[in-house]
């Protein structure tokens, strides 16, 4: 028995093997490589059990990995299929003539019922070797069983349902306990709910199935010969032996649901297909006498559980007389036809045979055929032999069956892995749409295929579709790869062509408003696609051309905008005199480029708007890039774009405080031609001193000369610091003026009293004015009278100016007192200086033999030294190298000179009229002896020095890390 653990395991394994690989034939129309499997397994792989039974195999049961065999007379054999090398074989214990008529397992595989040819019923527990009579179930030949998948456990089946061969329909409960005192049997109760009957007479029970829907809701499903009943209703609460009654009581009156077939075969048998484990079944399929009745099972429905029902009739080789169908299987997509020499499986789809196995005759007539609902395998076998099915990648070729249907959800549901199969069906899906002139699915569907674009461009092209085309093309741009740059220029260029086409269409039809307006919307969105704006940008000139060629400005604008192509519709905007519009866009966009470009245009027609667009850019424009903008018109002589042009430059100077001089100069030109009431005000706010001024002076002198404006060039000419010029030009304005520029060189009392000559003789000359000229006297205190007096005519008497003369005097005979004085204290200083002089020649100090130098702390007596009056005593060269850092350049030189003559050698004569030897030791000490360095005005001098040189302040600070 160890042979049949292996076969399952094998199976296993075989079931869950990769897929073999696949050998390419050839390109196929689609541009798919067309494949087909090498060794292409068949969906139902038949394998024989090695096992050879002791007696003749009589029936058989398979559930939940649950084997049970009935051998011979009296011989049961039970294999848990986990555990294969471990049967358990049973004797029925029988001594009568009885046989087994059938065996039923329940879906846990923990419950067999035996039924016997004598009209009595065994039960045996998966977990007893014991076999125990059903005594309630006496008297009836069963013919089927009802299990209760909801409620049935290892230890009880919970209420089922019995069928037998009179048409009684029993409700049941059976118990592996082993009971009590006074009841032994397994069987806790076996009551009649429903007889079954046809035309008139009662009926074999050949099936029953109990299905569970929601809210209680009970189906039970029976079949007789050539009838089906349904019966649909809920289950009592409360007791649930009374569930099955109820529901039957419910479906009596007039009478139960029931479909009949006219043929009959003496038997039938119904089957479910469960997808899932533990889950409602899905579909059904009854084999009766017209053939296979299939359909699907919904739950919803209020009085029928099947639905989509129809008839697969049998084929012509299938003879009642001789080799009727015996049991039948339901898959997903097939049901498989067990008949004594051979099992064929039809598909559920199109009723088409697509597997016909034929078995030897040396393994006898095949009996029957189950699936275990719960490992979905499915056994045959004969009195000889065990078979076993694998059904292996059953919706392998659903989708081609489906496609075949013109039913493609379904198709490419089935196909969803397989590329080149879904390709296929995406073919015959658009083939299928664009026959029936549903031309716009046909494009979305041919855009998913591989089909040859030419080809299918050309198929709507002369079907005149030019929307589907559209949208062909669409579908097929948005599943180009980045890397496609060719296909993808391709495809936007076709379709803006065919939008445009499409626009140009609606704009002349006057019906088309809205649609026209849809169209335009659709067209901006293609056009602003993020998508693809890389490309729209790479091939912009294409698409203006598109455009242009189209005459769609409005369009073209839009375009322009989307690729950030300002500038072309600025242009735009000029070109048709809207120049708001295009001020509108340079406001917006803030590109400095284009307002130095556009502004000369804008700035003729709308200065004021440009102008506050300019302030409102504030420093990012670069106010020199806009002269060209303000000087064509300034010389054009526009009032407003003059105005404009000097309410701008002076944003420019008082707002942004830009210090060119170009900015300046030519608001100055502009203050000179048109504004000359505010020249003057600027140049004085403008500054005084030359280093506070931004406009070029002599520019703005040349400026002014030219326009007469003499006040701003005297201006300019104190600015220059040109007096003379200033003066001379103010005396031809006002003679207070002129005053006022004469005072300004206030270092220069030569220059000083010069220009107020040149006033006095202007006002004695030109004026005839004495009494102005006597005033001229008071306000500069370097003019005499003797000054001015020759600029008087002779015929000018002294009384005009006899105070002045008189006042001339009295000054210079104070002047002769301050001289005396100051004389008399030259005096007594010179005394006092030769007195002091005497007395220093007699002064002397003390110095110790132990003294030190106040700068190397080494004895003084071993050098020659220097002592000073303040007790600092300092070595000749101590003092000098202390000294001379302090030096100016000219006296480091001389002291440089100095040394030099007195390192010369002795032996050279220095000879009439060379410096003596000593005059020059004198000279030097003049120079670095002249005071203490350390009490003297050197170290006051020196008190803003550094300590450390800062040249060599790096190279300090790196010595001391």
């Amino acid at each position: 028995m160890s042979s049949i653990l292996d076969e399952y395991v094998n199976s296993q394994s075989t079931r869950n093997a990769a897929p073999p690989h696949r050998a390419n034939i050839g390109l196929t129309h689609s541009g798919f490589v067309n494949v087909s499997l090498v060794e292409e397994k068949p969906i139902f792989n038949k394998q024989r059990i090695d096992f050879s039974p002791p007696e003749k195999i009589n029936h058989f049961a398979v559930c939940n990995s649950q084997l049970c065999m009935s051998l011979g007379k009296d011989t049961l054999l039970r294999i848990d299929l986990g555990k294969p090398d471990q049967p358990n074989q049973v004797e029925l214990g029988r001594k009568d003539d009885s046989k087994v008529h059938k065996i039923f397992l329940d879906p846990t595989g923990s419950h067999l019922v035996i039924s016997l040819s004598t009209n009595e019923c065994v039960y045996l527990n998966r977990n007893t070797q014991k076999v125990r009579g059903l005594s309630r179930w006496r008297g009836h030949l069963i013919e089927s069983v009802g299990w209760n998948k909801a409620l049935g456990t290892e230890t009880s089946t919970g209420p089922i349902l019995v069928g037998t061969s009179q048409g009684a329909i029993f409700e049941a409960e059976i118990s592996a306990s082993e009971g009590t005192l006074f009841n032994t049997n397994p069987d806790q109760y076996f009551r009649q709910v429903h007889a079954l009957e046809e035309d008139g007479r009662p009926a074999p029970a050949c099936c029953l199935e109990v299905e569970r829907g929601a809210e209680s809701k009970c189906f039970i499903v029976a079949t007789t010969r050539k009838r089906l009943f349904q019966f649909v209703g809920k289950a009592a609460e409360g007791s649930e032996q009374q569930g099955f009654g109820s529901v039957f009581a419910q479906n009596q009156e007039p009478l139960p649901s029931f479909q009949e077939f006219p043929v009959n075969m003496g038997y039938s048998e119904i089957t479910f297909y469960t997808p899932k484990l533990r889950s409602c079944p899905k579909a059904f399929a009854w084999m009766m006498g017209n053939g296979v009745l299939y359909g699907q099972l919904d739950y919803a429905r209020p009085d029928s559980l099947l639905s989509d029902v129809r008839v697969w009739e049998y084929t012509p080789d299938i003879d009642f007389s001789f080799n009727k169908p015996i049991s039948i299987v339901l898959t997903q997509f097939h049901f498989l036809l067990l008949l004594p020499d051979r099992v064929k499986a039809v598909c559920t789809l199109n009723g088409q045979v697509v597997h016909e196995d034929v078995f030897p005759d040396k393994f006898g007539s095949l009996k029957k055929m189950i699936k275990d609902p719960v490992g979905g395998l499915v056994w045959i076998y004969t009195e000889k032999a065990v078979f076993r099915y694998h059904v292996q990648r059953e919706a392998r070729d659903v989708w081609q069956m489906y496609m075949n249907m013109n039913k493609f959800d379904l198709a490419k549901e089935y196909c969803r892995e397989r590329p080149e199969c879904m390709d296929m069906v995406l073919a015959k899906e658009a083939e299928h749409c664009f026959q029936n002139k549903r031309y716009l699915e046909s494009a979305k569907c041919y855009a998913l295929t591989q089909n040859y674009f030419e080809e299918i461009a050309l198929k709507f092209i002369e079907a005149k579709q030019e929307d589907a085309l559209k949208e062909f093309l669409l579908k097929k741009l948005n599943s180009l790869k980045a890397s496609e740059k060719t296909q993808t220029t391709l495809l936007l260029t076709w379709l803006t062509e065919l939008y445009l086409n499409r626009l140009g269409v609606l704009e002349n039809d006057l019906s088309g408003g809205s649609a026209y307006k849809a169209s335009r919307e659709e067209f901006r969105h293609f056009l602003n696609e993020q998508k693809h704006k890389e490309s729209f940008y790479n091939n912009r000139s294409t698409i203006y051309d598109l455009l242009a060629s189209h005459g769609n400005v409005e369009d073209m604008v839009y375009f322009s905008v989307i690729m950030k192509d300002y500038e072309r519709v600025i242009s735009h905007y000029c070109q048709h005199d809207d120049y708001g519009a295009a001020l509108d866009v340079l406001a917006k966009h803030c590109d400095e480029k284009l307002f130095y470009k556009f502004s000369p245009v804008l700035m003729q027609h709308i200065p004021n708007k440009v102008v506050d667009a300019w302030i409102q850019m504030g420093g990012r424009l670069d106010p020199k890039n806009l002269i060209p903008a303000l000087v064509n018109y300034s010389q054009m002589g526009g009032t407003r774009q003059i105005s404009e042009a000097i309410r701008y430059m002076e944003f420019c100077i008082n707002r942004l405080e830009v210090k060119e001089e170009a900015i300046h100069n030519y608001l100055l030109s502009l203050y000179a031609k048109y504004e000359p009431d505010s020249l003057l005000a600027y140049l004085k706010a403008a500054g005084t001193h030359a280093s506070e001024i931004h406009y070029d002076l002599k520019y703005a002198l040349r400026l002014c000369a030219e326009h007469g404006y003499l006040q701003a060039c005297v201006l300019v000419y104190k600015i220059m610091e040109l007096y003379e010029e200033a003066v001379d030009l103010a005396l031809k304005v006002d003679v207070d003026l002129a005053k006022s520029c004469a005072d300004l060189p206030e270092d220069d009392e030569e220059l000083r009293k010069k220009l107020w000559l040149k006033i006095a003789r202007h006002v004695v000359q030109e004026e005839k004015d004495v009494k102005k000229a006597m005033n001229c006297l008071s306000s500069c205190n370097l003019l005499k009278i003797e000054d001015i007096l020759p600029f008087f005519p002779d015929f000018v008497t002294i009384d005009h100016f006899k105070e002045a003369i008189c006042l001339s005097l009295q000054e210079y005979n104070r002047h002769i007192e301050e001289l005396k004085q100051e004389m008399e204290e030259a005096t007594e200083s010179a005394k006092r200086i030769r007195e002091d002089i005497q007395e220093m020649r007699n002064k002397y100090g003390v110095v110790e033999s132990q003294e030190t130098c106040a700068s190397c702390d080494f004895p003084l007596l071993n050098r020659p030294f220097y002592l000073f009056l303040c007790g600092h005593m300092f070595h000749y060269d101590c003092l000098f190298q202390e000294v001379t850092p302090h030096l100016s350049a000219y006296k480091q030189n001389k002291l440089e000179d100095l040394q030099k003559k007195l390192s010369a050698d002795d032996a050279i004569s220095l000879g009439k009229g060379h410096v003596s030897r000593e005059q020059i030791k004198s000279d030097m000490d003049d120079i670095i002896a002249s005071e203490c360095v350390y009490c003297g005005e050197l170290m006051i001098k020196s008190i803003d020095k550094p300590f450390i040189d800062p040249q060599r302040f790096e190279e300090e600070m790196h010595s001391w890390l």
